[in-house]
């Protein structure tokens, strides 16, 4: 019989994981979402409404032995996962995938893809009626929903807020440079090392005017907007001695090889861990690939495991389909087109189309 691995999460790292390991386990993915959201592509399915149904991919095809069961875990300990259904599943492995929450629209904490795909339409809907749109963060998400919404209607005003003096601070000087130029051309309006005195007194993604000051005295008018940071990493139903490894922030603290602290068949990956690099997808499905390939030794009775060593600092942002810059390794830019070849243009849905099973 084969090792019993149990994944808690299909999104990215947890449908890598899972597929990697379909062949040599027995897999079972716990995934409360009836298809996986292709998050890359959220924010642009927040303007184009022709693309929002594509960045849904079902899952039936993407294992060919394991199982996929759609719940959610409620309490998860050393060998044992328990589900919301009342479910028990045994497991001789653990992985723990379950990322993070983002406020809508760069991640949905729906499990209906109808009623994702219905509540980006009210934003998309939303955002049309505004002339002056307010997003709070001025990170790879803000700058990327901006370039979004210009590329999508170039009339709009968009303004981004950011407590921090700097843009992007820890990329290189002419990375930074080419994307402040680009957003210049954009006509998008940064406020940095400022803050909302008040949060607006509409809700989020609410098209209805409003004003609003900023610490530093500025005022400013809006007919929408959106909040374009806060990371949550979801680890709520961690139990017994993986409760323990929980940090302060709600992360999980995890060894060199990605397992969980005090663990020995209980990993974790992506957003949950306290790794220090940037969350992104990239980075999750890069620890699952560690993780097969430390699972796979360890039911092979091995004892030399694979360390994961993050990269350096690498960052494809889009500014709409065809514009934004990538900062490679060792600090190489690349400029609009080739981020534009790389990632704007389809935001890589090919690629994990291909990965589930549907082709390009």
């Amino acid at each position: 019989m084969s090792p019993r691995v149990v994944i808690i999460g299909g999104g990215y790292g947890g449908s890598a994981a899972a597929k990697a390991l379909d062949d040599v386990t027995d897999v079972t993915l716990v995934e409360s979402k009836d298809a996986f959201l292709h998050n890359v592509g959220a924010l642009r399915a927040a303007v184009d409404a022709d693309f929002a149904p594509r960045i849904f991919l079902p899952y039936d095809k993407l294992l060919s032995r394991g199982r996929i069961v759609r719940d959610r875990a409620v309490r998860v300990e050393p060998g044992e996962v328990a589900l919301a259904s009342g479910a028990i599943l045994d497991a001789d492995y653990l992985v723990l995938a379950t990322g993070s929450g983002y406020p809508f629209p760069a991640k949905s904490d729906l499990d209906d893809s109808s009623a994702t795909l219905a509540k980006f339409g009210t934003t998309r809907a939303q955002l049309a009626q505004a002339d002056r749109v307010l997003l709070l963060g001025a990170g790879p998400v803000g700058l990327e929903f901006a370039g979004e919404i210009k590329a999508k209607w170039p009339g709009k005003q968009v303004v981004l807020i950011d407590p921090a003096p700097a843009l992007l601070s820890g990329y290189s000087e002419p990375f930074r440079a080419e994307i402040l130029r680009q957003l210049d051309e954009l006509g998008i309006e940064l406020l940095l090392g400022d803050s909302l005195a008040q949060e607006p007194p509409t809700p989020a993604g609410t098209a209805k005017e409003f004003t609003v000051t900023t610490r530093a005295g500025t005022e400013v008018t809006a007919q929408t907007w959106f909040r374009t940071h806060g990371v949550t990493p979801a680890t709520g139903y961690l139990a017994g001695a993986l409760a323990d490894a929980r940090l302060a922030g709600g992360q999980v603290e995890v060894t060199p090889t990605l397992q969980v602290k005090g663990q020995r068949t209980v990993f974790a990956l992506g957003d949950i861990t306290d790794v220090a690099e940037p969350k992104r997808a990239g980075a999750a499905m890069r620890h699952a690939e560690v993780i097969a390939e430390n699972i796979t030794s360890l039911i092979g009775g091995g004892t030399d495991l694979t360390r994961y060593e993050p990269g350096p600092p690498v960052l494809l942002l889009p500014l709409g389909p065809d514009g934004g810059a990538t900062e490679m390794p060792g600090g190489e830019l690349l400029g609009p087109g080739t981020t534009a070849q790389y990632k704007g243009a389809d935001l890589m849905l090919g690629r994990f189309s291909e990965t589930f099973g549907l082709g390009k």
